[in-house]
């Protein structure tokens, strides 16, 4: 299986849909490299960005479904680090690094 690595960007500006978003996040679990989440309180917005190594139709698939929410924005930027079946387990090797 072909992945890649990319950033998920989130923006929540109505919290009616975050039960939701978490569902789905939490369904995309064994994808998820890291995720952090900064509530912007001056202006009532939560930012989360969501780093993932996944195939590239689950990542547009799951940033899509997310953008589709009322009151969140989503938007991707993809690495040029791709991977196939032959990648060590758990990482990408020890050059990972120079594909930055």
């Amino acid at each position: 299986m072909t992945t890649r690595v990319a950033l998920i960007a989130i923006i929540v500006e109505e919290g009616s849909s975050t039960e939701e978003l978490n569902r789905m996040l939490h369904d995309a679990g064994r994808y998820i490299i890291g995720r952090m989440g900064i509530p912007y309180r001056a202006k009532g917005v939560n930012i989360i960005s969501v780093a993932i190594d996944a195939p590239q139709d689950v990542i547009s698939s799951l940033a899509g479904r997310i953008g589709r929410l009322t009151g969140i924005t989503a938007k991707t930027v993809y690495s040029n680090v791709v991977s196939g079946d032959d990648e060590p387990e758990g990482g990408k090797g020890k050059d990972a690094a120079t594909h930055i």
